[in-house]
């Protein structure tokens, strides 16, 4: 019998970083204290628009990722709101003992902003689609780890990080992508976002493999398959309610991302699980791997980070969970 799935359109697509720097833009024209630097990629960071408002409070550093984080920490202990910005690999990999140091062991409200995060910045290749910045960035006290899923949902999670004091790490990308939230929408910090209700299994993706959970629903719609769906954009702190609460009532879960499958989303979930509900889980997420060189679209298929692997992975934990029962 075929389900009913809520259904979400689009008519534009865009790039989550430039929902970022639309974003940082507002949180400027709110805040005096909001300031930003960049590692010299201001293009790709989409802060001209910053620039050109705010000359004064821009920093350009150049080449120079660790010595950006130094500065911005120094910053924040004069009060300003510091933004960096640089790509994800650069923003985490590059500089996580200034980032471990002079940020997050001290509870600086320092704000990591990170562009062209997964798979799919595409043709630069595996040097650059870090895979590991989620685990890497949420084993760190006190850091805030938050991966939107579009456009609207990335502009508002820049304004509410600004208005949040600690340590953030803010994860988006370069590719062009639905555009399927609220543009009003107010951005809760730790708080999941339902995007479908359903009964028979719990679908908790992030950032870009949110709008392919909803591909993926309507497929098993179709198929009799009544999936819930949850946009997790707060990796840490984790709605553990809203978690918890799908599960009691669907008995299995699949976890999306755009991650390694070690020390990302499904890992953290497991391990709320495993304290207090133990569940059948799949994970939809880069086995363990590096990336390569390709489109986004080739390599997340090629990956299986995407709504047919979703589907496949919803069957597989239905089953594992008839067979429990």
């Amino acid at each position: 019998m075929q389900k009913t799935m809520k259904k979400y359109t689009y008519t534009d697509k865009k790039d989550t970083r430039s929902g970022f720097g639309d974003g940082l833009l507002e949180a400027g024209k709110r805040n005096p204290e909001v300031v930003a630097l960049c590692a010299d990629l201001i293009g790709s960071l989409k802060m001209n628009d910053f620039i050109k408002a705010f000359p004064e409070r821009f920093f350009q550093v150049g080449i120079a990722e660790a010595n950006m984080i130094g500065i911005a920490a120094g910053l924040a202990t004069s009060g300003k709101i510091p933004f960096t910005g640089t790509f994800a690999n650069f923003s985490t990999g590059r500089v996580y003992d200034q980032i471990r140091q002079s940020v997050a062991y001290s509870d600086k409200n320092v704000k990591i902003c990170a562009s062209h995060a997964g798979l799919t910045l595409g043709e630069d290749g595996a040097t650059h689609q870090i895979l590991e910045d989620i685990g890497m960035m949420k084993m760190l006290p006190g850091m805030t780890v938050i991966n939107p899923c579009d456009y609207n949902q990335t502009k508002a999670a820049t304004i509410a990080i600004a208005e949040h004091h600690g340590p953030v790490y803010l994860r988006f990308g370069r590719p062009v992508v639905p555009i399927f939230t609220d543009p009003d929408q107010k951005f809760e910090i730790g708080k999941a976002w339902m995007v479908n209700e359903g009964a028979d299994v719990s679908i908790f993706a992030t950032g870009h493999l949110v709008w392919e959970a909803i591909q993926a629903g309507e497929i098993l719609a179709e198929e009799g398959i009544d999936a819930e769906i949850i946009n997790i954009h707060t990796i840490k702190p984790l709605d553990a309610e809203a978690v918890l609460k799908s599960v009691a009532k669907t008995g299995c879960v699949v976890t999306a991302e755009e991650h390694n499958r070690l020390g990302g989303l499904g890992d953290s979930i497991a391990q709320l699980l495993a304290v207090n509900n133990p569940t059948p889980q799949e994970f939809v997420a880069v086995n363990d791997s590096f990336g390569e060189s390709g489109t986004p679209a080739q390599l997340m298929t090629k990956y299986g980070l995407d709504a047919v692997n979703i589907v496949k992975a919803v069957k597989k934990v239905i089953a594992r969970k008839k067979q429990n029962a």
